[in-house]
């Protein structure tokens, strides 16, 4: 049954190529740079020469944070392999060059086109993939094994949802795993999903998440204290970052009743995604608040009630500069985003009922007591009063944080170990 279902799954891809092109077109409106790259998905660009490179998969800005440490420490350990790395989104394109700029060589991911996999593997010449997280795609892996290159999918995680999405392909995606020589998983249950999916259970590992050594930035505590002090260091602040639509009006509702405690409060909002910023901006104003942002006033003064953060890769010194933070994607079922970060900076987390992208991440810092859940969108703005109003609390859940975050680093060298044993063999 193999190859007439990876032919099926073929000429499916090739049917649905006139959908993609106008996708691309569409995306292209909204980010130019990348309108002018699309023939990069098809494998189309510039052969950068390279040789024996090492080539690292992820997807958008959420996995090229998770690959940070990663990236670095094979920089470290192989300073004279060049670094391919390749995203999906324009924002991964974006983050990967704010981390590494001209360090790595960056270019869109093919298509699951056989000819596009092909012409990509001809220009950067892998003697080794690394897929961070989830992205399963047959032609590319079947690839690999042609080709012989050693691949492997680290920080690993497979949602429950995702692995429903997986069940009516399963024959061929049981047949694409088996071509990954290592599947290094976030955590047990995530093993669990890989093997129930078709993967070798003799290849896959418990490494744990590759986020919890994430590099803290140095000056991320100093940076964060010096916005306190320009802003009003006794003001109440708190943040709501990664949100999401559907989210942005009930933390802006939430802050409306912080203001009726407390007239100076500060609300920071990150959203996910730039073409919110804004709608954000313009949703915030229309409700009566006074809004600054990132892009205009750098700074919030002591007249803003909310602050827009309309930049990317930049919400750490603001969660060090918070009393609590608000994480998003988990007001909507989209499944939660990086509590890892305020955690990082024994900042209290508050998260919404829908976490499933960090699941046991998640369960253990409310276990541990660094982060509480809300279950719905009203009860977003009494959870950030309770919290206002108990400094001794917060503290304790900033401390309980911080602990459960260093507590859990050394996946990076867990990897390590194992890409170090492949690629000796």
């Amino acid at each position: 049954m193999g190859p007439p279902l990876r032919y099926l799954y073929t000429l499916a891809m090739y049917l649905v190529t006139p959908l993609i092109v106008l996708r691309l077109l569409a995306r292209g409106v909204r980010y130019r740079d990348y309108h002018k790259r699309w023939r990069e998905r098809f494998g189309f660009f510039q052969a950068p020469g390279l040789s024996g490179s090492l080539w690292v998969h992820a997807v958008s800005v959420g996995e090229v944070n998770a690959a940070e440490p990663l990236i670095k420490a094979l920089q470290a350990d192989y300073p004279n392999a060049p670094l391919v790395v390749t995203t999906v989104t324009p924002t991964g394109s974006e983050r990967v060059r704010q981390l590494f700029g001209d360090s790595v060589f960056h270019v869109y991911l093919p298509y699951d086109l056989p000819f596009a996999v092909s012409r990509f593997f001809k220009r950067v010449r892998p003697r080794l993939a690394v897929i961070v997280e989830t992205e399963i795609w047959p032609n590319l892996y079947f690839a690999c094994r042609n080709r012989s290159i050693p691949l492997m999918i680290v920080n690993a995680r497979l949602s429950e949802r995702s692995l429903r999405g997986y069940k009516p392909m399963g024959g061929l995606v049981a047949q694409a795993l088996r071509c990954v020589h290592q599947i290094a998983a976030q955590s047990r249950t995530d093993a669990a999903r890989y093997r129930e999916l078709g993967a070798d259970p003799d290849k896959i590992v418990v490494t744990g998440n590759l986020k919890f050594d994430m590099p803290v930035p140095y000056d991320a505590e100093r940076n964060g204290e010096e916005l306190r002090q320009q802003w009003g260091r006794l003001r109440p602040v708190w943040i709501a970052g990664s949100t999401h639509e559907g989210e942005e009006l009930p933390v802006l509702e939430a802050h409306l009743e912080v203001l009726t405690r407390w007239p100076d409060a500060l609300l920071l909002i990150a959203p996910r995604h730039p073409e919110r910023f804004k709608l954000v901006e313009n949703s915030a104003r229309s409700l009566g608040f006074t809004v600054g942002t990132r892009s205009a006033d750098r700074v919030p003064s002591a007249l803003h009630q909310v602050f827009v953060i309309d930049a990317m890769g930049e919400l750490m010194p603001f969660y060090a500069a918070s009393d609590l933070a608000f994480v998003g994607g988990s007001l909507v079922p989209i499944g939660g985003h990086n509590v890892l970060e305020p955690a990082a900076l024994s900042t209290p987390v508050l998260v919404g009922p829908h976490t499933f992208n960090f699941e046991e991440i998640t369960l253990t810092l409310i276990r541990e007591g660094g982060a509480s859940r809300v279950n719905t969108p009203d009860e977003l703005g009494a959870a950030v009063l309770q919290l206002l109003r108990d400094p001794p609390q917060r503290e304790r859940m900033g401390d309980a944080a911080r602990i459960v975050f260093d507590s859990e680093r050394g996946a990076v060298k867990r990897v390590m170990g194992m890409i170090d044993a492949l690629l000796q063999e």
